[in-house]
């Protein structure tokens, strides 16, 4: 189904999908956002995805020198404890004012699964634990190819059934950007699949859902994106994938079913080569009783909704509600 005839049908579905009329809700990109689209095109991101070849070199990089996951500017007022769950590294940020009584947001953070936890996730992880007053659970999953989602994503959702499990009456949402909303959504298909409670939300931000990348709208999209390419991302999700077709559901969490799933909050917008699936995602997901909300902004680009732009600050206000 065609991406046009996808937003036409979901203009008629009030209930599950945030469409509302541009001149009143989608107003032309701001100033800010045009201006930091440009500078995006002068950052070596899209470089970095230009080919497979860039990103292996991109990962064999990262495996001389590993990237530090370390908390860096979570802010004022936050506190921060190291553990480990399953053999992973996971962080807990609770308010400095204490952790009793607070919900809890597991954030699971983008990289195209080889990149590590950056800076600008921690903020936001601050940002929600600070202004929202929750506990943000950060789990650091292996990357790969040392990892693949063969094993990462059981093990995800596993540490997620354990936060449900000890949260107990308390609200629970998932958090993800690019690769971390494409493991969250499979997390929460294999806890559907096993019988386990969902969390409370499902927070989707420019979500990674097919490792494909194969409409043929996508080619015409990535020449307007300013930092993804589609050579790049096939490449990282074949690394990814491991032993298994990059259709699987672990990778390609848009071919699983959508069934009693928890409601979900998606973020995405008409820059990022990915919105194609986003639109996708909330078709197949509301065609299966799942409430959803898909916030679909004009000329935004892939992971806006952590920008320094008036529209990520609309988005993370938006966020900062669903996760209270």
């Amino acid at each position: 189904m065609s991406v046009a005839r996808i937003v036409s049908a979901l203009q008629f579905c009030p209930e599950g999908c945030v469409f509302s009329p541009r001149a009143r809700r989608d107003p032309a990109p701001s100033l800010q956002s045009r201006l930091f689209n440009l500078l995006l095109r002068q950052l070596p991101y899209k470089q970095q995805l230009a080919s497979a070849e860039a990103v292996q070199a991109r990962v064999q990089k990262l495996a001389l020198e590993p990237a530090s996951f370390e908390p860096t500017g979570l802010g004022p007022g936050v506190d921060a404890m190291l553990t480990k769950m399953g053999g992973w590294p996971v962080y807990y940020t609770a308010p400095s004012s204490g952790h009793e009584g607070r919900n809890f947001v597991m954030f699971l953070h983008g990289g195209g699964y080889i990149n590590e936890i950056v800076p600008a996730h921690w903020r936001f992880v601050g940002q929600m634990t600070r202004e929202a007053g929750v506990v943000c659970v950060v789990p650091i999953y292996p990357l790969a190819p040392r990892a693949t989602a063969k094993d990462v994503v059981p093990a995800t959702a596993e540490l997620l059934r354990m936060l449900l499990e000890d949260a107990g009456q308390a609200k629970v949402t998932v958090v993800g950007n690019s690769a971390g909303a494409g493991l969250a959504l499979a997390a929460c298909q294999w806890l559907r699949d096993r019988g386990h409670r969902q969390p409370n939300r499902l927070v989707l931000i420019s979500p990674g859902a097919d490792a494909s990348v194969s409409r043929p709208e996508q080619a015409e999209i990535a020449a307007r994106d300013p930092i993804q390419d589609i050579p790049g991302i096939i490449e990282a999700g074949r690394l990814y994938a491991g032993e298994l077709d990059v259709g699987h559901p672990f990778v390609s969490p848009l071919n699983g079913a959508f069934r009693e799933l928890a409601p979900m909050t998606i973020f995405s917008g008409t820059r990022d080569l990915l919105y194609p699936d986003s639109v996708d995602l909330a078709a197949r997901a509301r065609s299966a009783g799942v409430p959803v909300e898909l916030h679909l902004w004009r000329n935004q680009p892939h992971n806006y909704a952590l920008m320094p732009t008036p529209e990520g600050r609309r988005a993370r206000a938006m966020i900062l509600g669903a996760v209270v």
